[in-house]
C-alpha cells in the first residue's frame, strides 16, 4: 500500500502531531492509572475523558450505556466514510503493589489490564486527528467504553444506547496491551482473536449432620471436591482435542464449623472456548457431569449457567489494513502475525458482530527496564513508549480508511 503525495503529507503531519502531544498523553495515562475506577463506576474517568475531548472542540455525547462517551471528529473536506475507534476505561479489583509515583491511590483497585493505556492512546489519537481534521474527508467516531472487566456488558449497553448510529461506522478497531511483546511492536491476526467467555454457578446440595456420623449425612464438601475433579475431565476426555477450551473454578464456599458436615457448597467458574460447537456442547456436559456426581452420591445440585461475551472474530480486510498501517509506522520487522488466538475474552466482540472490525495487540513490555509483569497482576506496568506507537498507528489507520476504505481483495504480501 504505497502512499500518494497527499497521503505522505498527512502521514508526516500525524508523526509530527503525535510527537507534539506525547508528553500530554503520558500525563493522562499516569493520571488515569493513579485514579482507577471499577466497572460501572467510571464517573471521574468519564468526566476526565469528556473534558479533554471538549477542549478539542469535538462533538461529544455523554452517558452512553452508562458512563460511556462518544465523540465525533468530522472532517472538513466533506462527508465520507466513518471509522470507529474503541477504548475501554474500567479497572480491576486488585491492589497495586508498584512503587511508582503514579501507582493507584484507590485501595484494592488498579489498572492491571492496561485500560488506562487504551484510553490515553485514544485521547492522544483524538488530539492528532483534531489537529488535521480540515484535511480529512469523513468522520472518525471515538468510543470510550465502560464496564468491560467484571460485567463484560459495556459494549452491548453502548450498542443498545445507539453507539453505532448517527453515523454508522463502516469499520471499527480497538487495541489491547500485550506484555508478551516488547514496546515498539504490534501483533495482529485475522479470524478468531479471543475466546468466548461463559460463567456458571453451581450449588452442591447434601445433608448436614455431626462430623462423627458421616454415614447419616451427605457431605456436600466431599461432593464438591468430586465435582471439581470431574469437571476438569470434560476438556481432557469429553471434547474434541482440536476444539480449544478451558474450564476453571474460581470460587468455592461451604461449611460452617469443623465438626459439622456441610449440606451446601457454592462454586463459580468460567468456560472459555473458540468453537461455537464446543461452547454449546460444554454447557450440556457441565450439567451432565454435575448431575451424575451429585445424584450418584445421594446429593443434589442447582446450576445457573450463563452464556457471556462471544469470541472476537477479526475481519480479514480490517486486519490487513491494520498490518499495513502499522508497518508504515514502526517498520515491517516490528509487526507480528499472531499464529494462535488467546483464551482471554473481550466484549469488543459485540462491536465486531455488528460492524467489520479487528482487535490488535500493542506490545508494552521492556525486559531491560524490568517491565515484564503479566496482565491482571498487582505489579503490572508498561513501557510508555507504547503510547506513542498506539497513537500514531490509530491515527494513520483512521486516515487510510477514510481515504481508501477496505480492500475487496486482500493483496498478496
Amino acid at each position: 500500500m504505497k502512499k500518494s503525495k497527499a497521503e505522505a503529507e498527512i502521514f508526516g503531519a500525524i508523526l509530527e502531531g503525535a510527537d507534539a502531544v506525547k508528553e500530554r498523553v503520558l500525563e493522562l495515562r499516569r493520571e488515569l492509572h493513579s485514579c482507577p475506577e471499577l466497572s460501572g463506576e467510571e464517573e471521574k474517568t468519564s468526566n476526565l475523558v469528556a473534558g479533554v475531548l471538549e477542549g478539542l472542540g469535538l462533538e461529544i455525547r455523554r452517558n452512553v450505556g452508562g458512563h460511556g462517551i462518544i465523540a465525533l471528529i468530522r472532517g472538513g473536506a466533506g462527508e465520507g466514510r466513518t471509522m470507529a475507534l474503541r477504548a475501554d476505561m474500567d479497572a480491576l479489583p486488585i491492589q497495586d503493589l508498584k512503587e511508582v509515583d503514579y501507582a493507584s491511590d484507590v485501595p484494592g483497585v488498579m489498572h492491571a489490564c492496561g485500560h488506562d493505556v487504551h484510553t490515553s492512546v485514544l485521547l492522544g489519537t483524538a488530539m492528532v486527528l483534531a489537529s488535521i481534521k480540515d484535511r480529512l474527508k469523513g468522520t472518525v467516531k471515538l468510543v470510550f467504553q465502560p464496564s468491560e472487566e467484571r460485567s463484560i456488558t459495556g459494549a452491548s449497553m453502548m450498542i443498545e444506547d445507539g453507539a453505532l448510529k448517527d453515523p454508522e461506522p463502516g469499520a471499527i478497531v480497538a487495541l489491547h496491551c500485550f506484555p508478551e511483546m516488547e514496546a515498539g511492536t504490534i501483533a495482529h491476526k485475522a479470524g478468531i482473536m479471543t475466546a468466548s467467555a461463559d460463567k456458571f454457578k453451581v450449588v452442591v446440595l447434601g445433608k448436614s449432620g455431626h462430623a462423627s456420623r458421616p454415614h447419616q449425612c451427605v457431605d456436600a464438601i466431599l461432593l464438591a471436591s468430586l465435582v471439581v475433579n470431574a469437571i476438569q475431565h470434560i476438556v481432557s476426555r469429553r471434547t474434541d482435542p482440536l476444539h480449544h477450551a478451558v474450564i476453571s473454578i474460581g470460587t468455592i464456599q461451604g461449611g460452617t464449623a469443623l465438626n459439622v458436615i456441610a449440606d451446601r457448597v457454592e462454586m463459580e467458574g468460567t468456560v472459555r472456548t473458540l468453537s461455537k460447537d464446543a461452547r454449546l456442547k460444554i454447557r450440556a456436559l457441565v450439567e451432565d457431569t454435575i448431575r451424575g456426581v451429585t445424584e450418584g452420591m445421594g446429593g443434589g445440585y442447582e446450576l445457573d449457567y450463563q452464556f457471556g461475551t462471544p469470541a472476537v472474530v477479526n475481519d480479514t480486510a480490517v486486519d490487513w489494513l491494520i498490518s499495513r498501517c502499522a508497518t508504515h509506522v514502526i517498520g515491517e520487522d516490528n509487526v507480528v502475525t499472531m499464529p494462535d488466538p488467546k483464551m482471554g475474552a473481550e466484549d469488543f466482540a459485540y462491536f465486531t458482530e455488528k460492524v467489520p472490525g479487528a482487535l490488535f495487540r500493542l506490545g508494552t513490555s521492556n525486559k531491560a527496564k524490568g517491565l515484564t509483569a503479566k496482565l491482571h497482576s498487582p505489579d503490572f506496568d508498561v513501557d510508555e513508549k507504547a503510547l506513542e506507537v498506539g497513537v500514531k498507528t490509530l491515527s494513520w489507520l483512521s486516515v487510510c480508511y477514510l481515504i481508501r476504505g477496505l480492500p475487496t481483495v486482500i493483496p498478496c504480501p
